[in-house]
């Protein structure tokens, strides 16, 4: 079984920035694309970023998000990272980890991952 470790998450204020890591463990694992979802207070999940494994590392992030969320890896590791600046308070929400092992549709869409981390808590205040 897999599991996924979220850690980084907090207190924030507005215009600063925060690391979240996402580690893998369980039994051999090779996901084929890692990324991010989150959900704000009151609103539905929704996707932040993914990055592709074994196929070179391509990023794919949210369009309202580009520019201050950066995605990335390391695959000795097992570890992906969300590197978020210039946060602001509706960026408060809890995020959570995907991974998927295989490709199961588009990367924006949560139904394409089966493994979710717990989520850790990102609280941005103004």
């Amino acid at each position: 079984q897999v599991q996924l470790v979220e850690s980084g998450g907090g207190l924030v204020q507005a215009g600063g920035s925060l690391r979240l890591s996402c580690a893998a463990s369980g039994r051999t694992f090779t996901p084929y694309v890692m990324g991010w979802f989150r959900q704000c207070p009151g609103k539905e999940r929704e996707f932040v970023a993914a990055i592709t494994w074994r196929i070179g590392g391509n990023t794919y992030s949210a369009e309202s998000l580009k520019g201050r969320f950066t995605i990335s890896r390391d695959n000795a590791k097992n570890t992906v990272y969300l590197q978020m600046n210039s946060l602001k308070p509706e960026d408060t929400a809890v995020y959570y980890c995907v991974a998927a092992e295989t490709y199961r549709g588009l990367y924006n869409y949560a139904l394409s991952y089966d493994k979710w981390g717990q989520g850790t808590q990102v609280t941005v205040s103004s």
